[in-house]
């Protein structure tokens, strides 16, 4: 299936259909030189397919993981496409999970101001999150995605059978983020999560297009996030503060994002939710203090003052926004601390 997502500049399609890596030279425009980044956890074949369909492909593979998501990496990358001859109009392809997509879009944003962007994301968190909405960034002086744009890609391809080569906590850490929008927007979709049979290939292709969608009709009702689209931050404040305090080898992003969920909903939801976190495998708790955590969270984008904006379920499929105070915000943070 074919989703179209529309942007302030137009619309960009993604396809989400089982095969279609073998079809990305009839769904993309590679005719021409291609930087294709991909990291070196990602099989790969998947980049090699790509680079066997463009005219004049450049194949770089970054080492895997959130360190390379840095300015030492983006100025290669950059210098690559000055070494290799690249002209306003030739493309990046990302080929891989969050951290390329979010590189390689953000280099293909300031590229000559700006070139073509493909994203291929091949882990269920990129699937589902990262690769529909259009931004792109890197850490800078250890705080995450401090330094970006927004830059729509001009085609997503989606193709579920890459998944097949993910271990289960991936799989799982990917998941981590569908909850999170099947709790904001989708009542169904969580019912789905704690009744299907989530090894079944249906359900997974089910889960993603649920998934896309309510992101789709989120980023298109706020393109630059000024209102609804902080919704998307469900989790996340708690979750980014645990990403700048511990080692990011410790926590995956979507066990980050799950251990934030159980910090910001009410009661009646944390009691249904509790028991799909643990399905999948996803941490509820952390081992630690709750001040590092604090302070972290004092840099985070939504914090004023004293006070910090948070997305807050108070029934499944609802929420709303709440400001609360750093001193109430390390009452919610100590709840998930382990005794």
């Amino acid at each position: 299936m074919t989703i179209q997502v529309k942007t302030s500049a137009g619309s960009y399609p993604i396809y989400l259909e089982r095969g279609c890596l073998q079809r990305v030279a009839e769904l993309l425009n590679l005719h021409r030189k291609v930087l294709v980044v991909t990291d070196s956890g990602v099989p790969a074949a998947y980049a090699e397919t790509v680079a066997a369909r463009c005219r004049q492909p450049v194949v770089v593979t970054i080492p895997q993981g959130e360190h390379s998501k840095q300015m030492t990496t983006f100025t290669y990358l950059l210098e690559r496409l000055v070494e290799e001859g690249f002209t306003r109009t030739d493309c990046v392809v990302a080929v891989g999970g969050g951290v390329v997509g979010d590189l390689a879009g953000f280099v293909a944003s300031v590229f000559m101001r700006g070139i073509d962007f493909y994203n291929i994301p091949t882990t269920v968190l990129s699937q589902v999150d990262s690769s529909i909405g259009g931004k792109t960034a890197i850490d800078f002086k250890g705080i995450k995605n401090i330094v970006g744009a927004f830059y729509p890609p001009k085609a997503v391809l989606i193709d579920p059978d890459t998944l097949s080569t993910l271990p289960a906590r991936q799989v799982a850490n990917g998941l981590a983020e569908a909850v999170k929008m099947a709790l904001t927007g989708d009542s169904a979709l969580f019912s789905l999560f704690e009744t299907a049979d989530l090894s079944d290939p249906t359900v997974m292709e089910d889960i993603l297009r649920r998934a896309l969608l309510i992101k789709k009709q989120v980023v298109e009702e706020d393109e630059r996030e000024s209102g609804l689209r902080k919704v998307l931050n469900f989790g996340h404040t708690l979750a980014h503060a645990v990403e700048s305090v511990y080692n990011m080898d410790t926590y995956y992003h979507g066990e980050c994002v799950a251990i934030g969920m159980v910090s910001m909903c009410a009661p009646d939801v944390r009691r249904r939710l509790l028991p799909v976190l643990k399905r999948l495998g996803l941490p509820t708790e952390l081992i630690g203090g709750a001040d590092a955590l604090l302070e972290a969270c004092r840099h985070d984008k939504k914090a004023t003052g004293e006070t910090i904006t948070v997305v807050y379920v108070h029934e499944i499929g609802k929420f709303n926004f709440k400001q609360i105070t750093f001193g109430e915000l390390e009452t919610l943070i100590k709840e998930v601390l382990a005794p």
